[in-house]
């Protein structure tokens, strides 16, 4: 099991508001210019799609990687992310 980074532990611990996508584990700076792009600018608008896919790990990973070609480490950062942010305010 691996251990969540401290952007991961910062990002579970309170509601989720006008943060930036890149606040979201895994996703650093060209990732987050690319869903910028693509108009997932908020971390919310990447929750509404992890939510749109049912929380479904599969389909959210291979949205990452459609959308901005997040790398398996990062897709995975990502959806433990929101997955343990949802159980905790939704």
């Amino acid at each position: 099991m691996s251990s969540t980074s401290q952007k991961h532990k910062d990002f579970v611990a309170e509601p989720m508001g006008e943060k930036k996508v890149t606040a979201l584990a895994g996703i650093g700076d060209a990732l987050g210019k690319r869903l910028e792009d693509k108009g997932f600018d908020k971390a919310y608008v990447v929750l509404g799609q992890f939510l749109v896919l049912k929380k479904d790990e599969e389909l959210f990973r291979d949205w990452l990687k459609d959308t901005c070609s997040a790398n398996s480490k990062q897709q995975g950062d990502c959806y433990g992310c929101l997955r343990e942010w949802c159980d905790s305010f939704l």
